[in-house]
């Protein structure tokens, strides 16, 4: 009895840390922009026209 209950524990330790895994490269993959997360920063020069002058 305590051998397949050791062999159970086993099986959920390891898909656990599977899943760990892969929880970690997804966020490593959406960091670095593979699934288009992360920050991109946009240089947007706007500026409104001068007034013309009035005499």
């Amino acid at each position: 009895m305590a051998d397949s209950e050791s062999s159970s524990n086993t099986g959920v330790v390891a898909i656990l840390v599977i899943f760990l895994i892969v929880v970690i490269a997804a966020l490593f993959a959406w960091r670095g922009g593979l699934f288009g997360g992360g920050t991109h920063k946009v240089d947007i020069n706007v500026s409104a026209p001068s007034a013309p002058a009035t005499k």
